[in-house]
């Protein structure tokens, strides 16, 4: 069954399309406050419009506007049960840990996905990860 993702505020959609554009506004939003000065853009990696996988890039600028690829995430967005979980990694170091947040937030390894410790810019990530997790709200 696909899932629809609504925000904690009053939020009125029609199409596919336009659930997305809010949806990228709103992580690009909470990106913004969780990773200042970094300013990001929200790419749709899929077509699902909310469906069970939801996969987004952020792409960042400093606060200069120039790009910052070093800094650029992925961001899955996943039902797990009744649960929402997400996994933000970055995308040009793909031997950085990796952060898997459901109900408190994990740091993996990438090649063995074992536990280890939060990165020195890791509190960004989680404090995004947080932020997310309590604006969107499965619907029943």
């Amino acid at each position: 069954m696909p899932v629809r993702f609504t925000y904690n505020f009053a939020l009125s959609v029609a199409t596919p399309e336009l659930v997305d554009s809010n949806l990228q506004q709103l992580v690009a939003a909470a990106a913004d406050l969780c990773r200042k000065p970094l300013r990001h853009a929200v790419l749709s990696l899929d077509n699902s419009h909310g469906c069970d996988d939801c996969n987004l890039r952020l792409e960042v600028r400093q606060a200069d506007g120039e790009r910052y690829p070093a800094a650029d995430l992925e961001l899955e967005i996943y039902r797990s049960s009744n649960d929402l979980n997400l996994t933000l990694a970055w995308c040009h170091d793909h031997q950085r840990p990796l952060l898997w947040h459901g109900n408190h937030p994990v740091w993996m390894e990438p090649e063995s996905g074992l536990r280890c410790e939060r990165p020195v810019d890791g509190a960004p990530l989680e404090a995004l990860a947080r932020r997310l997790r309590a604006l969107l709200v499965p619907l029943d």
